[in-house]
């Protein structure tokens, strides 16, 4: 069975990243991964130096026409997930909760979709350091993406580790549908307009 890594910092995740894209296309070449995704914290900085890195690595390069890779390249980004990405003043009472979210572009749609998130993070969504986003956003600009659970950071891990199964799950399905064959979540707007009503 392959391994693809799928939430991987590069070093365009200030304080928090430190691998090289070339490096890291040399690793997962190594570890003969058929996919590498960079999710760094709400930018897509490298995205065009790693698409550009596995365009280095063709399957075929005496073939200009051969166009296979290597390692193919998953553009992705991990966001800040908040309930309301205008919000600007907090206190110590009603602090700024944030919810990691990695989403991954699975076609041309996702990767202008993941563009305008990120954008709008900075554009509406900045405090502090964080350019944060919202469900109305994702609901907004869900199309060819793929959310998954990501990390601890992430709201399901975090109830669950509140030992609040039930909340996880309504959490999961309240708008975001959760595949435990790909071990995926996927927005579904159609969910989120039936929770509406």
């Amino acid at each position: 069975m392959k391994f693809s890594h799928l939430h991987v910092h590069t070093q365009f995740s200030l304080l928090d990243g430190a691998a090289d894209i070339k490096g890291l296309y040399k690793k997962a070449m190594g570890d003969n991964q058929p996919a590498l995704a960079i999710t760094d914290h709400g930018n897509m900085f490298g995205a065009f130096q790693f698409v550009a890195e596995a365009y280095n690595h063709r399957l075929n390069p005496e073939d200009p026409k051969d166009k296979r890779l290597k390692v193919k390249p998953i553009v992705g980004c991990e966001f800040y997930l908040v309930e309301n990405r205008h919000k600007r003043q907090f206190t110590r009472e009603e602090k700024d909760i944030r919810y990691h979210q990695v989403l991954l572009a699975k076609d041309d749609e996702g990767y202008r979709n993941l563009i305008k998130l990120c954008s709008l993070g900075y554009m509406e969504g900045l405090y502090g350091k964080y350019p944060r986003i919202d469900k109305e956003l994702i609901l907004q600009y869900h199309k060819g993406l793929i959310a998954t659970t990501c990390c601890l950071g992430a709201s399901v891990p975090k109830t669950i580790l509140k030992k609040e199964k039930k909340k996880a799950k309504r959490n999961s399905n309240g708008g975001w549908i959760y595949s435990a064959k790909t071990s995926t979540l996927k927005c579904s707007a159609t969910a989120s307009q039936n929770r509406r009503k």
